[in-house]
């Protein structure tokens, strides 16, 4: 096949297609518009490039639709083209956005960071977090004063992935309807705790590593992280500079699934790259914050009964004096 009619397959065949092909699903609440989560177990690739190019969180797997369908079914470049041409005429389904498109521009990271306020007692992201996500005051407040939480819009909440220098690259962006990564940002780590931890405790989102640094009490000693569910070269490389210094260990406390497991092996693979020691730590539900979220429901329902118990019957209470 000429190199002109390969190229009009690439263009014409997105890579979104050839995952639906293979029996991927399009995870909707994981994905932006410009980067499509798609699942089959707990093999996730990510669709970039309005569907022309793709990566794997997991690995460093990345291409075009023939690289990808050569990692699907094993082929070589020339069986590939050919199974890419089979789907000439064949369009994945359409993923529904309940989010207008963003009119964002990608202008500098640290001035648009810089540009939203803290958090403030009763504000939306407040709510967000303490009342929808159950994350405590205490917790949020040394987020605060670390400077790694923000206002974000319509009551979501900024959470700073930074580089080794402290420098705000990126952030994770979560809200009531919202669920996303900043335009023109990087992920590299969410950090909540002690720079100098020993440590080192990964979970996949920031609201999961706040809600894990409750249920510890924010352990001394302690560094609760978010990859904010990627695994990008600059992600591994910070986990590589954290575990040099002598004396950490990785705590692998990724989300009890398939793709949280796969997650937490890759994690303790890099740790025995490096010679340092890990653990797996696995919720008890799908996540973190749901084990939060579970302990508040359990203590507001034994807080109920305990006020039942201490009330007089009603009658008593009628017949009381005023």
């Amino acid at each position: 096949m000429k190199r002109e009619e390969i190229e009009k397959l690439r263009e014409a065949v997105s890579c979104a297609a050839v995952l639906e092909q293979a029996g991927f699903a399009v995870d909707v609440k994981e994905s932006t518009r410009r980067a499509v989560k798609l699942s089959r177990g707990a093999e996730i690739i990510i669709v970039t490039h309005e569907g022309r190019g793709w990566f794997d969180p997991l690995s460093d797997d990345k291409g075009d639709v023939f690289a990808l369908t050569c990692l699907l079914q094993h082929l070589g470049f020339s069986e590939a083209v050919d199974r890419v041409g089979d789907l000439i005429g064949f369009t994945a389904a359409p993923v529904i956005w309940k989010k207008p498109p963003s009119k964002v521009e990608p202008a500098d990271i640290l001035t648009r960071w810089q540009g939203r306020g803290l958090p403030a007692t009763g504000s939306g992201v407040w709510r967000y977090l303490c009342w929808s996500r159950a994350i405590p005051i205490s917790i949020l407040r040394s987020a605060i004063n670390q400077g790694i939480v923000r206002e974000g819009p319509f009551g979501s909440m900024w959470a700073a992935h930074s580089d080794g220098a402290g420098l705000v690259v990126g952030w994770e962006e979560r809200g009531p309807d919202w669920r996303g990564f900043s335009t023109g940002g990087s992920k590299v780590l969410f950090r909540l705790g002690a720079p100098d931890a020993l440590r080192l405790c990964v979970t996949e989102a920031a609201i999961d590593a706040m809600s894990l640094a409750t249920i510890e009490d924010l352990q001394d000693g302690s560094l609760y992280l978010s990859t904010g569910g990627g695994w990008s070269p600059r992600t591994e490389a910070a986990l590589v500079d954290l575990l040099a210094c002598p004396g950490t260990h990785l705590v692998c406390a990724t989300d009890a699934n398939s793709q949280g497991d796969a997650f937490a092996r890759r994690l303790q693979a890099l740790a025995a790259q490096v010679d340092r020691p890990s653990v797996r730590l696995r919720p008890p539900a799908e996540d973190w914050n749901e084990v939060l979220q579970e302990r508040r429901r359990e203590k507001l329902k034994s807080e109920g009964r305990e006020r039942r118990a201490a009330s007089p019957p009603t009658a008593s209470r009628e017949a009381s004096p005023g």
